[in-house]
């Protein structure tokens, strides 16, 4: 069975309201699922065309998105043949992607959180709680894989 690629307007969640401007909301999230993986070398993006009447914005939105990108080199537009990922770029430019998605991920956190009445106080004290969760429930399933394998070997 053949896996379905994932709808574009299913990957990429806009916000209209953002003060970011909607192509560079679509550079950061291309960049960001490069980083997480989840677009890989040589994957085919939409054409322009097809990603503006998908996400039914301006065609040419989605084309500076895409003259972004590829004035990075991080997508590669080959005449008649289409628009791809380019190949896995190096380290440096790697590291400077995560950053850049996580700088786009928080920037777009605190826009929503401030939008629904949150102050800077609140904020930081609900992104400490959760990391400290995240980490408890990280430390929790490593004990929990630990605890199973021991299980397993004393079985053998």
């Amino acid at each position: 069975m053949v896996n379905k690629p994932i709808p574009f307007s299913k990957r990429f969640h806009l916000d209209l309201r953002s003060d970011l401007p909607i192509y560079q909301q679509l550079v950061d999230q291309v960049k960001e699922q490069i980083a997480n993986g989840s677009l890989k070398p040589e994957d085919q993006l939409p054409t322009v065309r097809a990603l503006a009447i998908e996400l039914r914005i301006n065609f040419n939105t989605v084309a500076r998105a895409y003259r972004m990108l590829d004035d990075e080199h991080i997508i590669s537009t080959q005449q008649g043949r289409g628009t791809y990922i380019t190949e896995i770029p190096p380290p440096k430019v790697s590291e400077r992607m995560r950053r850049q998605s996580l700088e786009a991920l928080t920037q777009r956190l605190i826009e929503q959180a401030t939008r629904l009445g949150f102050n800077e106080r609140e904020i930081v004290q609900s992104l400490s709680e959760q990391l400290k969760q995240w980490k408890d429930s990280t430390v929790n399933d490593k004990k929990r894989r630990i605890k199973m394998a021991t299980k397993l070997t004393e079985e053998k």
